[in-house]
């Protein structure tokens, strides 16, 4: 018996064997859109979905390790997508006036704030 495969794009079954791939699985060519794929990958694509919800985990400071048990991806590709996505993000940084006391001695503040008593 043998199993058909249809094409993960235009879902038609006129799937031919296209040789094999560098880690020697059988790759696969459709005859329509000539698209090539793997039957049962190993590596599979990342949802938008899941990429949402690994965005959500994110913001409460979770382990990644966590988030990737929890969205069933690798760790590796975790840490890939983080840093990209924080590239991304633009760092901005306020400039704003420094804080000094009367006499000019910052020093003096943190301390007086910390243990409540001047700087001796």
């Amino acid at each position: 018996m043998k199993n058909i495969i249809f094409c993960p794009r235009c879902d038609s079954n006129q799937v031919v064997k296209n040789g094999l791939t560098h880690n020697k699985n059988q790759n696969n060519k459709c005859k329509n859109c000539n698209r090539q794929f793997v039957f049962n990958p190993r590596k599979k694509v990342i949802g938008e979905e899941t990429k949402n919800l690994i965005d959500k985990l994110l913001l409460p400071k979770l382990p990644l390790a966590g988030i990737a048990r929890i969205t069933g991806v690798s760790e590796r590709w975790l840490q890939i997508y983080v840093n990209k996505l924080y590239q991304s993000i633009a760092k901005e940084v306020e400039n704003g006036p420094k804080k000094r006391s009367i006499n000019g001695n910052v020093l003096d503040i943190l301390m007086r704030d910390y243990t409540g008593k001047p700087n001796s």
